[in-house]
């Protein structure tokens, strides 16, 4: 098994540079990093984490690529992705253009996890019907994939939609989409047709939902794809419960706090996990 970590970056936690750089020293093979463009004051959509009042952090973050770009140039080897981006929120033709400078800088060690958002005043404010985001994050996703591996691409789609057209760069390879959200047939419809794996938060239920998911698989006549708990807070026996289900990498929970919070956490996960990475 494999182990990589995650924070929620903001303005005030240990920089994305450094914590890249430090991961990689400690032998883990990923970060991921989230997406908030930015937070509505209005609290109509309720918090996802079931608590009153909406943590600060989640207006602090920073964008995510230029992040993960000065992440890239200090690091070799450690994998590089967004947990979770959002793409309905974000032009296609630009954004594939960011990706690729960022998978170029990386050398091939960006990931996309992609999610739907559960914020709807966020959502609206970048133009994206609610009911319709999944359709979105689908047609954003595979129109991006058109820029990146064609010399002329097109797309004509419900929500994009252009021409014939020339953009590079291009990512040095396929860049591989994990999409995050709970099991249900429209994330792992989408997942069989344009994802390379399954992001759960948290990990929970993973068991349960393997049938459906290995089902969605079937019927797009691929191979199952990879499921790779996300945000997780770890114990030898919840790591040891996974590798028996076949999950083949864990993504870590790390504490959104600066270098003396996270360092320890990172240092005793290192020590702890050693055996799993």
């Amino acid at each position: 098994m494999r182990l990589g970590v995650t924070l929620f970056t903001t303005d005030r936690t240990m920089v994305v540079h450094e914590l890249a750089a430090a991961a990689e020293e400690r032998g883990f093979v990923s970060l991921f990093v989230p997406e908030h463009t930015h937070i509505p004051v209005s609290r109509k959509t309720p918090p996802p984490t079931g608590v009153d009042t909406l943590p600060d952090e989640y207006a602090r973050t920073p964008d995510p690529f230029v992040a993960l770009a000065a992440a890239a140039a200090v690091t070799e080897r450690i994998r590089l992705g967004t947990g979770v981006a959002l793409p309905a929120q974000r032009d296609p033709i630009v954004t594939a253009k960011a990706i690729a400078t960022l998978d170029r800088i990386a050398g091939g060690r960006f990931v996309l996890g992609a999610g739907y958002g559960w914020n709807a005043e966020e959502a609206a404010d970048h133009g994206v019907p609610w009911k319709r985001r999944r359709a979105m994050v689908r047609e954003h996703v595979l129109a991006m994939r058109e820029l990146w591996t064609r010399d002329e691409a097109s797309y004509a789609g419900e929500f994009v939609a252009f021409e014939p057209c020339w953009s590079w760069p291009k990512p040095v390879g396929p860049v591989p989409v994990l999409l995050g959200g709970a099991p249900g047939p429209t994330l792992f419809a989408h997942i069989a047709e344009f994802g390379d794996g399954w992001m759960p938060i948290g990990g929970a239920g993973i068991r349960d939902a393997l049938p459906a998911l290995r089902a969605a698989c079937d019927a797009a006549g691929r191979e199952m794809v990879q499921v790779v708990p996300f945000g997780t807070l770890p114990t030898p026996e919840k790591l040891d419960y996974y590798a028996g289900l076949g999950v083949e990498e864990v993504v870590l929970r790390l504490p959104a706090g600066g270098r003396e919070e996270v360092l320890p956490v990172l240092d005793e996960y290192a020590r702890t996990y050693a055996a799993f990475m």
